[in-house]
């Protein structure tokens, strides 16, 4: 079975703005239950535009989720983004930033109490982590001196802590020990077809909760003007490449040109250093010859 391949922004953007199918992929990754799932639209935004406009690569999606508890509910910030390059971490940062200080971003309007905010990163890049598919970044409260563990809960703790989720794409080659990592096979590179648009996957091979994604997905590799955005995206992250390769090669330059210049001055500091030492010696034997004249009385 054909399905668009959710790499592209573009059809990563279709995907999740289908809001019971966001709803389930969420959930399966957060591995919580969210009753209700809405976009934040001030904040939402896909931003793929020409190298030349100062282009950046990071899809991000801002929604404001109501996740089921043990008690009754929780109400919560989900910031997810995409990114293809490690230069991208700035941006994260920036846009977390970004999320803590927005004053919409709470409840209870008298007393303006923080939401928690919930992080999910798809890296499509060699990242410094361990090699594994689907990575959870929690926090933990302990007590220093004795190392005893508390829960992390609490109005304060998730006021100003988050939790991460990270989606490493490059890692999810035949991994499929859970029905999340069967999910996130839709992200598996090694089954694209003739044309990186498309991928070629076994329908049966995705768990029934999930087909709603699938479909959503093979709906979209039937869309003409799906094909035209991705080739469009092709476009882009060419020229992206193309960018940053220069850059690369400007970087290398540069290095090499430092390079050569401290070497330089370490070859200039020796040779001061040597015609440092002649002169002391000059000096010297100069003193001696005075001395020697001195004692014998010999004048000029």
């Amino acid at each position: 079975m054909h399905i668009a391949n959710p790499i592209y922004d573009t059809i990563f953007k279709y995907m999740l703005e289908d809001n019971k199918v966001a709803k389930i992929f969420i959930s399966a990754i957060i591995g919580e239950e969210i009753l209700e799932l809405d976009f934040n639209p001030q904040e939402y935004s896909t931003e793929v535009a020409s190298a030349a406009k100062g282009s950046i690569t990071v899809c991000r999606f801002d929604f404001s989720a109501k996740i089921k508890t043990e008690a009754s509910f929780k109400t919560v910030i989900i910031e997810l983004q995409k990114a293809k390059y490690s230069s991208d971490l700035m941006r994260f940062r920036r846009y977390l930033g970004l999320s803590y200080q927005n004053k919409e971003n709470s409840y209870d309007t008298n007393q303006e109490k923080a939401r928690q905010i919930y992080c999910i990163y798809f890296l499509d890049y060699g990242a410094d982590l361990p090699a594994r598919p689907v990575l959870k970044v929690d926090y933990k409260m302990e007590d220093v001196y004795t190392g005893d563990e508390f829960p992390a809960t609490g109005e304060f703790v998730s006021g100003l802590h988050h939790r991460s989720w990270i989606v490493q794409i490059q890692q999810l080659k035949q991994r499929r020990r859970n029905d999340l990592e069967k999910l996130l096979g839709i992200f598996d590179q090694s089954n694209i077809t003739d044309t990186n648009h498309i991928l070629n996957v076994e329908e049966d091979s995705f768990p029934e909760e999930f087909q709603q994604i699938i479909r959503r997905l093979r709906k979209a590799a039937e869309d003409p003007g799906k094909r035209r955005s991705m080739d469009l995206e092709d476009d882009i992250v060419k020229e992206l490449q193309g960018l940053e390769r220069k850059i690369e090669e400007k970087d290398k330059a540069i290095e090499e040109k430092d390079k050569t210049l401290a070497e330089n001055q370490k070859t200039l500091a020796e040779k001061d250093k040597t015609l440092a030492e002649k002169d002391k010696t000059l000096a010297e034997k100069e003193r001696e010859i005075a001395e020697l004249k001195r004692l014998y009385g010999i004048k000029l």
